[in-house]
């Protein structure tokens, strides 16, 4: 066998090993991969039913109940544009409160009621995860162009809740 016909099947073997290993890496992770959706998102069907996913946003002013056992929260998740209400069982973060940006990780089910497993609050007044900003930003974007189309006032128009 010639040097260059080594080479070239060095260098095959070489690739061949390589993605054997990705793509043994990308099997293993792909249980972890949790995706980022918001409620309009959510609204318009781009979100994984049954999957865990991501959801972002800001809570509703108002919208914060608790259940009689004290673990128990309800609580609606707005981009300002869509509502997606959410239950979670467990204690909340210290920084967790209504009108501040919160992303939690669970499931859709089918009564339209996001089931999280885990809470998390944006940590400090001047942070907001870039996906929940652009998000706000382009379901205000959306509302202003409704809207001016419909002659109706940006600041009039409620955000709409999901299965409701």
């Amino acid at each position: 066998m010639r040097a260059r016909t080594k080479t070239f099947l060095f260098i095959l073997g070489g690739i061949a090993i390589i993605a054997a290993a990705v793509g043994l890496v990308l099997y293993a992770l792909r249980n972890n991969v949790s995706l980022y959706f918001t409620p309009t998102q959510v609204f318009n069907k781009e979100a994984p039913q049954g999957h865990n996913f991501r959801i972002g946003g800001l809570v509703e002013a108002g919208s914060l109940k608790r259940e009689k056992d004290g673990l128990t929260v309800h609580f609606i998740v707005t981009d300002t544009f869509r509502n997606m209400p959410v239950t979670y069982k467990g204690i909340l973060p210290d920084l967790f409160k209504e009108g501040k940006g919160v992303v939690a990780q669970g499931k859709l089910q089918a009564d339209n009621v996001f089931y999280a497993e885990e809470v998390l609050a944006k940590h400090d007044e001047n942070y907001m995860p870039p996906e929940a900003k652009d998000a706000l930003d382009k379901a205000a974007k959306a509302q202003a162009a409704i809207s001016a189309a419909s002659g109706v006032p940006t600041i009039a128009t409620p955000a709409k809740q999901i299965g409701h």
